[in-house]
């Protein structure tokens, strides 16, 4: 006598909707972590370069202010301060070598960046020749705006006073202020700034020494 036999299957499948759906749910998960990815590294690299270019800021800055409290007069008898614009300075100064000898020093803007030029003496007799001056650029994405970068100063600063106005009388300076205002983050559109400033006396032209 035959037997008939009915096999249940209850193994179950994805059907190609629910493929489709989990296929779909995948895609935003793994589309929304690639953003927060991309954009925790990119908020990482933009902190990273804002440290970068505020030490670099403080760091010229502090240059600066050593350069300029050193100020002395040129080998050839030149006036410790050669030349004192709103965005550039030319002066003389034993720092920049460090082992006496007095170099022309010149800051100055060009594009938006800050250039330094050195020249050192050299001939007989000792004198500068700017045709062998040495300039590197030092600090970037500068944001002066109608800020001067330099600020002057005579004998009688006492941190409120008014800066000198231009055409500065080189023989009035006495205290040099550098200003430096640097975008925060370097991408286009950007706005936000931060300010790095200092100054010091001009040792050899220091007429208060009591003070």
């Amino acid at each position: 006598m035959p037997h008939n036999f009915k096999i249940k299957n209850n193994k179950k499948g994805f059907t190609i909707v629910e493929t489709i759906v989990t296929i779909f749910i995948f895609g935003i998960i793994m589309m929304g972590t690639t953003l927060l990815l991309r954009n925790i590294f990119a908020t990482s690299r933009q902190q990273s370069t804002q440290i970068d270019t505020t030490d670099q800021a403080r760091k010229v800055a502090n240059s600066f202010i050593n350069e300029i409290r050193n100020c002395a007069y040129g080998v050839d008898g030149a006036y410790p301060i050669n030349q004192a614009g709103d965005t550039q300075i030319i002066f003389f100064s034993t720092a920049p070598k460090g082992n006496g000898t007095v170099s022309r020093v010149r800051y100055y803007i060009s594009n938006g960046i800050l250039y330094k030029g050195i020249t050192n003496p050299s001939g007989t007799p000792l004198a500068y020749n700017v045709n062998t001056e040495t300039s590197t650029a030092i600090l970037s994405s500068l944001s002066l705006g109608v800020n001067p970068l330099f600020y002057y100063y005579d004998g009688n600063y006492d941190g409120t006073t008014s800066p000198l106005t231009q055409q500065v009388n080189i023989n009035q300076v006495k205290f040099v202020k550098i200003n430096l205002i640097v975008l925060k983050q370097v991408v286009q559109g950007s706005a936000n700034t931060f300010t790095v400033s200092g100054g010091a006396t001009i040792r050899n032209l220091k007429t208060n020494l009591g003070n």
